[in-house]
């Protein structure tokens, strides 16, 4: 453990972004996993209202700096071409 009180308040810092960029990421995984399951189920409005959050998701986290944008291009990305390639 640190003896200096700013390493100390470094610590508690880190922690709580370290939190805060897990749950984000937890979220974003989420949304994506909704997008795939759409897909899968064939419906292709739910799909479509599901990228649409999912991508909303996506750009938070990337404005939060949780993702780097060229990351959160290509998740979109795949999520679009896989929407896109319903029947």
């Amino acid at each position: 453990m640190a003896n200096i009180k700013s390493a100390k308040k470094r610590i508690l810092v880190s922690n709580a972004n370290a939190e805060r960029n897990k749950a984000i990421k937890s979220g974003v995984k989420t949304a994506i996993k909704k997008v795939y399951a759409a897909i899968e189920s064939g419906d292709k409005a739910a799909a479509q209202k599901a990228l649409v959050e999912a991508t909303a998701t996506i750009d938070k986290a990337t404005s939060k700096g949780v993702y780097h944008k060229n990351t959160s291009s290509r998740k979109v990305a795949r999520l679009a071409k896989a929407v896109n390639q319903m029947a």
